[in-house]
């Protein structure tokens, strides 16, 4: 006997169907709640180790992928693509009920693969790493506005040091975003402000040589608005709000390098050269247990690098990465192919040997389809080092990589 619980997750509620041998049982409605969860735990004590199904329906679906983990229920998590070209054949007329009822017949026939259960650190890392991305967001955001409303305010201010960026930078910013508010100012006393308030201890010469330079290009500007004028209280809450989302990523980098320490492949990712203990987190994050997937090719196919051919009649069409899996991940290894390349004249290794070899092999292929490729091959690489449970050492049985 043979039981099929196929699940249709929206927002609040989740319509279950039940199938005993290919035999409707059951069909009922449930609150995500713990009082709906109660009731689903009920009919599902009534059969020895029932397939469960049910479509990935982003943050929705969580709820109940934790309710089937806290109670040591193996399920399968369908991707909603393909859902989509499973069921699609299935859905004359489309509802919750149909959709739950189809899924539980067609996992009698499919027999799909059960999701392979990652530690509760896996899925805290993935969380952290997305929260991490939409901060990077944030800020760049931020310093957008913050250029735009200082060109109105004190433009000449973003010279003051090698780049407008940076603690020291954006503290200046908050308390002196008009040239006006620099009248009557010392060197002297201008820089032993900065020096007390700047993160960082500077001496109180370089201080002072900064505060030179800003009292000169106060003298030079003539902003568009006034000193009284709304853009200069913006302009010191862009400053101030860039310098909160900076620190407040540092913070969750800490946070997540204390989760990751505690698992085998962070020693592992930073053996690789190139590879820094943001670089290592993020990526572990993004990636969660490297060890669910059967093959580094699926690992490919996960970051949206894998290879998508077409051809009809004559015409064959170039190949090109289907960019259907994580697009911060794959943003992610392109830095690391840079970083690698930049330590390889210090810290040798197989990757920057095949992207520098293929850079002179084909020079008309251009960088970035170069960088793609090393991609592919360092995921491969970080593959057979955590299945293997290997460290990374350069020359070492590389034609396994």
């Amino acid at each position: 006997m043979t039981v099929a619980f196929g699940l249709d997750v929206s927002k609040a509620t989740s319509a279950v169907a039940i199938v005993n041998d290919g035999v409707t049982v059951k069909q009922f409605k449930i609150d995500n709640n713990w009082f709906g969860f109660q009731n689903l735990l009920k009919e599902m004590k009534e059969y020895a180790k029932p397939q469960i199904v049910f479509e990935a329906t982003g943050v929705y679906s969580r709820r109940v992928q934790r309710f089937l983990e806290d109670n040591h229920y193996a399920y399968t998590r369908l991707n909603p693509l393909a859902a989509k070209k499973q069921l699609d054949s299935l859905r004359p007329n489309k509802t919750d009920n149909n959709d739950a009822l189809h899924l539980a017949q067609t996992q009698l026939v499919i027999k799909r693969r059960l999701e392979y259960y990652q530690k509760p650190v896996y899925h805290d890392l993935m969380d952290d790493s997305h929260f991490y991305e939409q901060l990077n967001e944030d800020v760049v955001r931020e310093k957008n506005r913050l250029h735009r409303s200082l060109q109105l305010t004190f433009p000449e201010i973003e010279s003051l040091l090698s780049r407008p960026d940076g603690e020291q930078y954006w503290n200046i910013v908050q308390r002196y975003p008009h040239p006006d508010l620099l009248e009557e100012l010392s060197p002297d006393g201008l820089g032993k402000i900065i020096m007390e308030t700047t993160p960082k201890n500077i001496s109180l010469n370089r201080a002072i040589m900064v505060a030179k330079k800003l009292l000169h290009l106060a003298q030079a500007s003539y902003p568009a608005d006034r000193v009284e004028a709304p853009s200069v209280s913006q302009t010191r809450y862009h400053a101030k709000r860039v310098s909160e989302l900076t620190r407040h990523k540092q913070q969750l980098i800490k946070a997540m390098t204390a989760l990751a320490k505690s698992l085998p492949e962070f020693d592992i990712l930073m053996s690789i050269p190139g590879f820094a203990e943001t670089t290592t987190v993020l990526l572990i994050g993004e990636l969660g247990d490297i060890r669910r997937f059967s093959s580094s090719n699926k690992l490919n196919a996960f970051i949206g690098i894998d290879l998508r051919h077409y051809e009809s009649g004559e015409f064959v069409a170039a190949d090109h990465i289907s960019k259907r899996g994580d697009t911060f991940a794959r943003k992610l290894l392109f830095r690391t192919i840079s970083n690698i390349a930049t330590v390889a004249h210090y810290h040798p290794n197989h990757i920057n040997d095949f992207y520098q070899r293929r850079k002179k092999q084909s020079p008309q292929s251009g960088t970035k389809r170069i960088a793609i490729a090393a991609m592919g091959r360092l995921l491969r690489t970080i593959y057979h080092l955590v299945i293997t449970n290997q460290m990374y050492i350069y020359g070492v049985k590389r034609q396994s990589f």
